[in-house]
């Protein structure tokens, strides 16, 4: 039976695939369990890994280290290219007073911090160990070594109070999500509040009694005002004509318009009257709606597509068709002349029969093309982010540089990559299902080693005084800030739960937090919060630490 004890025991790379996959296994079935109608999914491989180090399994350090780094990279590598298309939409609206939020929780968690030394007796050292690990930040605590190895001191108890405050520091952002939805959130804040008005086309049947507009055609109408709209039907009389720009409009055509919410008001005012008809509903037959006038979805998968504008494809004139509607993910967006199409977009064309297959053939179409997952770009734009996170960046009064890490790096070049590859013909369409395997992958590799590293030192530490102090300051440290902040988010009522947990997690650098919230609420409002707040809410966290070492120390 020897052979069956070296797997486990032996350092070799099988031995690191096995104890790997068991603690992932075993971590991902007992995350499914239920205890008072919750369960931590995904996060309990974290917990299984500290169990397994401190039953004194272990792998090779170096091996451990390259585990942990490529796991972490691939998380949020595929997680900022999953938000990237609609990240600057949302940061445009929303971005300032997201990370403003998130600025407030590492405030007060740095405040509550340097409050507790002259209270507690820990040192500024160790304190700020305890910071790191109540906030999960290990680029801080590189940051943090580094200042106080830069001073001659000794940054050991500081690298091992974030071991001890790192296993609650995860858990409580779980807890405090979990305390705030049972006891302060209301059925109204789960409903997804999107933060980029892109995801808000609305349609409406408007008819046009008003003279001005009598003997216009589309284009002049369109010159008249600033609003944004797009009309796929023209009902006259018992006809029924696909327009075009130069389409003249006459007094008492009923039109098919596609706008956003906030210009049905102004449009209703231009065209004339509103009718009552519902077009918003989930489940609509378009086509039965003429005989003579088809509506389908396309894919589009022809790669000379990606990146271009709407307009410059001339749709109504070479396949005379309208297009009405983008759907890009989760978000519906206004078929506008300067929206780049990116590979992957399902778009919405409405004409004649014959006329929308043209347009089909033109798009692509070809979902099986879909069906393969674009694995080469992520592991270019992994390598990018990578580099990214390495580069030195140097403030001003700080001797030591900043990076931003094996996290920030990989987040910041997928959201860029996501967001603005199409602009430069750079495919970076992945299938959901492909993308959602990827991030799980990497944070279930991520956590199995962390939990691994923490494992074999945990318990020896937290049975001493010393190490139960230093749990309860860090939970502390992470719990307090969070709810009262998220609290105060909440009461707002600005945004829905899944944007504020997304603020909280990201502002706590915890992609384990925010994959329970996920798993938790519908939407991507979570996901696309987080990443809007996390980049600036590390970059500030390191700096802070250096500050707090350098002047306080």
């Amino acid at each position: 039976m020897d052979w069956l004890s070296s797997l486990f025991s032996v350092h070799s790379s099988v031995q690191t695939v096995i104890i790997i996959s068991m603690v992932v296994a075993l971590g991902l079935a007992l995350g499914r369990i239920k205890v008072m109608g919750v369960s931590l999914g995904i996060a309990f491989v974290f917990f299984a890994g500290i169990l397994a180090g401190h039953a004194g399994l272990s792998i090779d350090a170096r091996t451990l280290d390259y585990v942990e780094t490529f796991g972490l990279s691939m998380f949020v590598y595929c997680l900022g290219l999953h938000v990237g298309p609609n990240f600057f939409g949302s940061l445009r609206h929303e971005g300032m007073a997201l990370n403003l939020w998130g600025l407030a929780v590492i405030l007060a968690g740095t405040l509550l911090a340097l409050v507790l030394v002259p209270i507690t007796g820990v040192g500024v050292a160790d304190m700020v160990g305890l910071l790191c690990g109540a906030t999960t930040n290990t680029p801080a605590l590189g940051a943090a070594t580094q200042a106080l190895e830069h001073l001659g001191m000794p940054s050991g108890r500081a690298a091992l109070a974030t071991a001890v405050t790192y296993p609650l520091g995860v858990v409580g952002v779980i807890l405090a999500m979990m305390l705030m939805r049972k006891l302060f959130v209301k059925p109204c804040d789960l409903k997804v509040k999107p933060l980029s008005d892109d995801d808000n086309t609305y349609i409406a049947q408007l008819t046009a009694i008003n003279p001005a507009i009598d003997g216009k055609t589309i284009a002049q109408i369109a010159q008249m005002t600033h609003l944004h709209f797009i009309i796929s039907r023209i009902w006259r009389g018992s006809q029924v004509i696909v327009p075009v720009a130069d389409t003249v409009i006459q007094v008492n055509d009923s039109l098919l318009v596609v706008t956003t919410k906030e210009d049905e008001e102004a449009l209703v005012l231009l065209f004339g009257r509103q009718e009552a008809k519902d077009w918003n509903r989930d489940v609509i037959d378009w086509n039965a709606i003429d005989s003579n006038v088809e509506s389908r979805v396309c894919v589009v998968t022809r790669r000379g597509l990606n990146g271009k504008r709407l307009g410059e494809l001339r749709m109504r004139d070479i396949c005379g068709v309208n297009v009405s509607r983008i759907i890009r993910g989760d978000v519906k967006l206004l078929a506008s002349h300067d929206l780049r199409l990116q590979y992957g977009d399902r778009v919405t064309v409405v004409g004649k029969h014959n006329d929308v297959e043209n347009a089909e053939h033109f798009l692509g179409n070809s979902v099986k093309t879909l069906e393969e997952p674009n694995i080469g770009s992520i592991f270019l734009g992994i390598i990018l982010g990578v580099a990214l996170g390495t580069i030195p960046i140097s403030l001003p009064g700080m001797e030591s540089p900043i990076r931003l890490g094996i996290a920030g790096g990989p987040i910041i070049m997928g959201i860029l990559v996501g967001a603005l590859g199409p602009r430069m013909h750079f495919i970076s369409y992945t299938t959901r299902s492909a993308s959602l395997m990827l991030r799980m992958l990497g944070l279930s590799l991520y956590l199995a080693c962390l939990g691994l590293d923490a494992g074999k030192d945990f318990f020896a530490t937290v049975v001493r005084p010393e190490g139960i102090a230093w749990v309860g300051i860090g939970f502390l440290i992470t719990l307090l800030p969070v709810v009262l902040v998220g609290l105060i988010a909440l009461k707002t009522r600005k945004y829905d739960f899944g944007t504020i947990c997304g603020i909280l997690c990201g502002s706590m650098a915890n992609p384990m937090a925010l994959t329970y919230a996920n798993d938790t609420l519908r939407g991507d409002t979570a996901s696309i919060s987080y990443a809007a707040v996390y980049p600036l809410g590390m970059f500030v966290r390191v700096v802070i630490v250096q500050i707090i070492i350098m002047f306080m120390v």
